[in-house]
């Protein structure tokens, strides 16, 4: 049976965390396409699992630690992409994480005019589809495998080394 080496897989994962973060500011700064709160949220499990594989492969040192982290943080992540597939889909109401962009109290007149000019985007609204599915739907995907991936690799730590 083919053996995956787990640096490999910590490796790939930086990857295609570093990929899906370039993808998410190339879909919002190039194409246009202003993402909603949750989008924005949904983009932290990438950034911290960056963050912590690097710090594994920097140090050399918690390997086993960072693959269940990122189980942990995969899963969080497709629970996540789950509420926002809900909230698009009608099943879930949003909810106030939807809605963080809260008009303040000012009543002046350039206090209003500012709100009028920024369209807070909704989390029911798909802005941006690839096959015809949104980016959560994509999330869900990728976060279950990943979160899969990296819990075999723990239980399989000691045969892979």
């Amino acid at each position: 049976m083919y053996k995956v080496k787990n640096k490999l897989v910590l490796n790939s994962i930086l990857v295609f965390s570093i990929f899906a973060i370039f993808v998410a500011y190339f879909i919002q700064y190039v194409l246009g396409h202003n993402p909603c709160n949750l989008c924005l949220i949904e983009r932290i499990p990438y950034i911290f699992s960056i963050i912590i594989i690097s710090i594994c492969l920097f140090t050399k040192k918690f390997e086993k630690f960072t693959l269940i982290i990122l189980s942990l943080t995969f899963l969080i992540a497709a629970l996540l992409s789950f509420y926002h597939f809900g909230i698009e889909q009608g099943f879930i109401k949003e909810s106030l994480v939807c809605d963080l962009n809260t008009p303040n109290n000012d009543l002046s007149k350039e206090a209003l005019l500012n709100q009028l000019k920024q369209m807070p985007i909704s989390c029911k609204d798909v802005t941006f589809k690839i096959f015809g599915l949104s980016l959560a739907t994509f999330n869900i995907f990728i976060s279950v495998v990943l979160s899969v991936i990296t819990i075999n690799i723990f239980l399989n730590y000691e045969k892979n080394k």
